[in-house]
């Protein structure tokens, strides 16, 4: 279901809306959104960005122009989640408070990844698959594991793919 306070720039592909779940978030232009995804109010997703089947963003996250987001990567916004409040009442909104995240431009978050909020994803980024990031992570790092550690950079694995490519 999607509706309608969230904003589509021109050109978004939802291929299944009827399968989706977005409420007040923002989508940038000719991204695409994949299949039982949910996007919660306050998040937002910039420019051409692809956010892959059963992928959860909740509020408070943004998301740069041109990232990958794999399949079923889940966002946290709390890093003490209850479900009472000191009274012993479900909680509300009250209750607690969001703790952001940003995933700059340009960078991939491999399926199953776990983001835990209050963290920055650098430019140009690779999260590997299964992957729980718990703390920033450099622009052009691969990080990988659980917990998440850099052992690797983008930019080297580029050039040497296309020195293999050369030598083809």
């Amino acid at each position: 279901m999607i509706k309608e306070n969230v904003i589509l720039g021109e050109g978004v592909a939802i291929y299944h809306p009827e399968l989706v779940n977005l409420y007040g978030c923002i989508i940038g232009e000719n991204s695409r959104i994949g299949t039982f995804v949910e996007i919660q109010k306050g998040a937002s997703v910039g420019a051409r960005c692809k956010i892959s089947s059963h992928t959860f963003i909740c509020e408070g996250v943004d998301i740069e122009d041109g990232v990958f987001v794999g399949h079923g990567v889940m966002f946290t916004n709390d890093i003490y989640p209850k479900a009472v409040n000191p009274e012993g009442d479900l909680q509300t909104e009250a209750d607690w408070q969001v703790v952001k995240t940003r995933v700059k431009a340009r960078a991939s978050i491999g399926s199953n990844a776990t983001i835990i909020c209050g963290i920055t994803i650098g430019e140009g980024a690779l999260i590997g698959a299964g992957a729980v990031v718990t703390r920033d992570v450099p622009d052009y790092a691969i990080v990988a594991g659980v917990p998440a550690r850099i052992v690797g950079d983008v930019r080297m694995r580029e050039k040497e793919a296309a020195t293999v490519t050369s030598l083809a």
